[in-house]
């Protein structure tokens, strides 16, 4: 598909400046919706708008051969806000593709789908999962883990944490990861559709398998910065109570919500093998060890560490 034109959502975000990176790497031209556009408008050319405007997503994606559906929140103050964003967001993106053609639809939700009884966050996501595979597109659904990588603010938490001595962690369990340059790739891998990946859902990873227990992760973030951190297991009552602090010192800009909270304490979220990419079409590359240790640098170069 090189020099096909592609349509993406969500491109100033954390996986999206990735995936517009991989996109250029790749020789495609990109169209990319914002709400605010970047001053350095390099590789693509921008849409100023949001998922609730069917006139900008309409020019978004006009002469589009593909799309790559990234945007949604991953945070908010109520159920309401994930069902704006992530269902009647990703409808309204759906429908512009349908009207204009394009046939190729490549979707970002999040492990957090598979149970969506624990959080409004993963009952959002689980919704537009069924828009998307009741869409008549061909289309692809990605899963990803927790996701790592320089711009991320999420784990960034922890980093900080660690570089302090001491890392609180959720009741004990597992997860996968994966970082944000190998899942842009997978994305970009994805556009061609096919066989092997048209109406199918995948769970990519770090290629670790059975993911990372919570405390492995911590110690070994812990490494990246050149601590070996106290891990503390908290209990999901301290964890809300938690939440409830950080929601009254931070307010809107809260990491540790209560619906976080939810699905944080649940114990598996780990990529299945039986959802995993075909080998033969994409594999990780970056081990998280290196990975994370490159995050921390980052961080650190950025002045956030």
């Amino acid at each position: 598909m090189t020099g096909a034109l592609v349509a993406l959502t969500g491109a100033t975000g954390f996986v999206g400046k990735a995936t517009l990176a991989a996109l250029a790497r790749s020789g495609m031209q990109v169209r990319a919706l914002a709400r605010t556009v970047p001053a350095d408008r390099a590789g693509a050319e921008w849409m100023q708008g949001d998922l609730s405007d069917t006139a900008a997503l309409a020019r978004l994606v006009e002469g589009a051969e593909a799309v790559i559906h990234v945007a949604g929140l991953t945070t908010a103050p109520d159920a309401a806000a994930f069902e704006a964003a992530n269902v009647a967001g990703t409808l309204n993106v759906l429908k512009a593709a349908a009207d204009a053609g394009v046939r190729r639809f490549v979707c970002v939700s999040s492990l957090a789908a598979r149970e969506p009884s624990l959080s409004a966050y993963g009952a959002s996501k689980e919704r537009a999962e069924r828009l998307v595979a009741s869409s008549g597109l061909d289309w692809t659904v990605v899963r990803p883990p927790g996701v790592y990588g320089p711009w991320d603010r999420d784990y960034l938490e922890i980093f900080k944490l660690a570089k302090k001595g001491i890392v609180p962690v959720p009741p004990p369990g597992r997860s996968s990861l994966i970082h944000v340059q190998d899942l842009a790739e997978l994305l970009v891998t994805l556009l061609p559709g096919g066989e092997d990946v048209t109406h199918a859902v995948f769970e990519p990873d770090d290629g670790h398998a059975g993911g990372w227990t919570h405390r492995e992760l911590a110690r070994i973030i812990g490494w990246a910065v050149g601590r070996r951190p106290w891990v503390v297991h908290l209990s999901r009552p301290l964890l809300e109570h938690a939440s409830r602090a950080d929601r009254l010192v931070r307010r809107s800009r809260a990491r540790l919500t209560k619906d976080r909270v939810g699905y944080m304490t649940h114990p598996d979220w780990v990529a299945r093998p039986e959802f995993h990419v075909p080998p033969t079409l994409w594999k990780p590359r970056i081990p998280t060890r290196e990975g994370l240790r490159a995050t921390a640098r980052w961080y650190r170069e950025k002045g956030w560490l």
